[in-house]
């Protein structure tokens, strides 16, 4: 545009349902692509296994979080109620930890929320704001009816003319190469 060269990012290729995005996703893991995706306009059963995507580490996250909300809600109700300012009320003990029930599951909850949340962002490398493939026309059909593949340029096993017989040989339609 301004005088900058444009550069290759992405090879993108459409498919008409999500059994040849499967079988797609199955064959690019085979063939050893490593820095792809695949865009539904829903979830897909089995689209994980097809990429060979390990387990996420979000559920670790929010485990960790839960955890530490919990210890942080259990010693703050003991330390006000037994440290700081000690009652004894209708002869119970100091630290009466029935009566906090309510608060140490909420905090709980609620420190897990954050974690799945901000683990999520994380992980997911958000907020994305623009991103290469949002140039392309066809693929504004992927949030309403389009199943897509896109191949970065930076995999090692992308070759621009071997990665669309590849996408062809598979089924792809509307091979795109995206700058």
């Amino acid at each position: 545009m301004n005088g900058s060269k444009k550069t290759t990012q992405f090879m993108l290729a459409a498919f008409d349902s999500t059994a040849s995005l499967l079988h797609a996703a199955e064959k690019m893991r085979d063939k050893g692509y490593k820095k792809y995706d695949c865009y539904t306009p829903f979830p897909v059963h089995g689209m994980d296994e097809a990429m060979g995507l390990k387990r996420s580490p979000v559920g670790y996250v929010v485990g960790l979080c839960g955890t530490c909300g919990l210890l942080f809600i259990l010693w703050l109700t003991w330390w006000t109620s037994a440290v700081d300012y000690p009652l004894v009320i209708s002869g119970k003990p100091y630290f009466s930890w029935q009566a906090y029930i309510p608060i140490i599951f909420a905090i709980t909850i609620l420190s897990s929320a954050f974690g799945a949340f901000l683990g999520m962002l994380f992980f997911n490398r958000l907020p994305q704001l623009n991103h290469a493939l949002f140039e392309s026309k066809q693929f504004e059909r992927f949030s309403d009816d389009g199943f897509f593949i896109a191949v970065e340029s930076t995999d090692p096993a992308y070759d621009s003319n071997e990665t669309r017989a590849f996408f062809q040989s598979v089924g792809g339609q509307n091979i795109e190469v995206v700058e």
